[in-house]
């Protein structure tokens, strides 16, 4: 290991990010005795939590099964307010764990990576800050998380906007972490987007706002959340399984408490389909997605059969037939693309003061002064709203310039699309790991619970180095090839493939051709960690370690 002096400016290893999977990272590697340095952006820990505090920001996994420090004993005692917990809760969780693991004083807050180089003669990362100065370390982690890079349109003249402008990722803090009260009485606002944070944002807005404008382009199949306080006897009896909980959670393809049902829809009879369909929209939670018929995201026609129940039940929640079925989605499979989990949302649509504008029909020119217009109309507004989400999981990556063995980057290496092996690492970028990144379980899963796992994972591969005195790892360009191909055609095998969904990268060939990218690695949890498991007890076959 590194000789490291007191000023701490040579460490073993440097975690990029504070959120669940980083501040997780750093106390495991701390365990192993090592010393190690995180680096984050913002103020404190929290990730995903500390950015996204959005009015009606919450989560749409299970409380109790996202929250994987108090199912592993780290914080058993926390107690859980509702089923789905808010934003401001799931920051004091995210701070409670911190305290627990003593991990704060490991981090620099308030500060940004903006290079991180490999020098191969030495075998040590130098990691350059924004502030100046910087890191050498042994081993390079990034816990950026796979949505945190936020993504603004591009529409001309956003700056001009003279009102008050919010992206949901940058929403102004209150006193307690959570977001700031901002008013909107009175107020003429316009909502860009329609995904998973719009359609949480939208109904908040709407309940004072004097006029709302939705602004969409691509409406999203969204069903019921079903969210509900959790009282004592609940909590309590929750707290007395969690280990089972816990393990259940790991069976099943997505870490969350659902199950595929063990029938193809073609199985049963129309019937039986409907009250299947009918429990699981009234089920709280994603088990409409996630535990449906086990041909849902592979066979067109089973998915039909859903996507028709759930078009529906829009056309019975919105009482205009014209907007009900503006909001129908009609350019991809039910599943295809996040689910975004509602409160309400439809309804909305039924207030006077809430108005659906089609941008694919008539698109947005510019942001004015005043307001936005589009190629059919001007609108007045004192507030716009940017839901327009994130450069998805590549996306913080490609904004620190990473130069690996022989001066590759790793934009460069991954300009086709991501190259890795078990979406843990990338040949020609030695001791870096890439926890909840591309073609990885964890990124298309539950990541409170497989973020977790992959952190165990890599700290279990690193400890084996270190017992055996080896200091450089990276997979062999055939482990490489091999897993990277795999992914893809996994990918292409599946309907999720059918849409340009945020885990997908859409990639222009020289020629002008297009093709389509997997993000994520999709053939479930429970089978990559068995992969993975596979992989070290056969001394981790596929890395080349040295």
């Amino acid at each position: 290991m590194i000789q490291h002096p007191a000023n701490e400016t040579e460490v073993d290893a440097i975690v990029i990010g504070a959120g669940i999977t980083g501040i997780y990272q750093v106390y495991l590697l701390k365990k192993l005795g090592l010393s190690v340095t995180g680096i984050e952006a913002g103020t404190d820990v929290g990730g995903t939590w500390y950015w996204n505090r959005y009015p009606g920001c919450r989560l749409d996994t299970e409380s109790y099964a996202y929250g994987y420090f108090a199912l592993k004993g780290i914080i058993p005692d926390w107690t859980w307010s509702e089923r789905f917990a808010g934003q401001p809760e799931l920051l004091r969780y995210a701070r409670a764990a911190a305290d627990r693991m003593d991990v704060r004083s490991n981090f620099r807050f308030s500060t940004k990576v903006t290079r991180a180089s490999y020098d191969s003669t030495t075998n040590v990362w130098t990691v350059t800050l924004d502030g100046g100065g910087s890191l050498t370390c042994r081993y390079l982690i990034s816990a950026v998380g796979p949505l945190s890079a936020t993504r603004m349109p591009d529409i001309d003249g956003i700056s001009s906007f003279e009102g008050e402008a919010y992206h949901s990722s940058r929403w102004p803090s209150g006193p307690d972490g959570g977001p700031k009260t901002v008013n909107f009485s009175g107020k003429r606002v316009g909502v860009i987007g329609t995904g998973a944070t719009g359609v949480q944002i939208i109904p908040e807005v709407a309940k004072t706002a004097d006029e709302t404008y939705v602004y969409q382009r691509s409406p999203n199949w969204c069903t019921p959340l079903g969210n509900h306080p959790l009282s004592e006897t609940q909590m309590t009896d929750i707290q007395s399984r969690y280990d089972t909980l816990l393990e259940y959670i790991k069976t099943t393809p997505t870490a969350f408490p659902y199950n595929w049902h063990p029938l193809k829809a073609s199985e049963v009879s129309p019937e039986e389909r409907a009250r299947h369909f009918e429990a699981l929209y009234s089920q709280p939670g994603y088990g409409i997605w996630l535990g449906g018929f086990r041909d849902l995201l592979v066979n067109i026609d089973s998915n039909q059969y859903l996507a028709s129940f759930v078009a529906e039940k829009i056309r019975q929640r919105v009482k205009d037939p014209e907007t009900a079925e503006k909001l129908i989605p009609k350019d991809h499979p039910f599943g295809a693309k996040r689910v975004p989990m509602e409160t309400d949302y439809y309804e909305t649509y039924n207030q006077k003061n809430v108005h659906l504008v089609d941008i694919k029909e008539s698109p947005i020119t510019r942001i004015t002064p005043t307001g936005i217009e589009t190629e059919a109309e001007s609108y007045e507004l004192d507030v716009i709203i940017y839901a327009t989400g994130f450069n998805a999981v590549t996306g913080a990556l490609d904004r620190i310039d990473i130069v690996g063995r022989d001066g590759t980057t790793l934009r460069d290496a991954w300009a086709d699309g991501p190259v890795t092996y078990l979406g843990v690492q990338t040949r020609g970028f030695p001791n870096l790991f890439i926890l909840v990144g591309p073609h990885n379980g964890a990124a298309f899963c539950n990541i409170g619970v497989c973020g977790g796992m992959q952190v165990e994972w890599v700290t279990r591969m690193i400890k084996y180095m270190n017992e055996r005195e080896l200091t450089c790892v990276e997979p062999s360009e055939a482990a490489q090839d091999a897993w990277t191909d795999e992914v893809y055609r996994a990918f292409q095998r599946t309907l999720l493939s059918a849409s340009d969904a945020w885990w997908v990268r859409t990639v222009k060939k020289p020629d002008g051709s297009i093709k389509k990218r997997a993000l994520i690695h999709v053939n479930g949890g429970a089978e990559y960690r068995k992969r993975c498991e596979e992989v070290a007890y056969h001394g981790y076959q596929g890395f080349e370690l040295a």
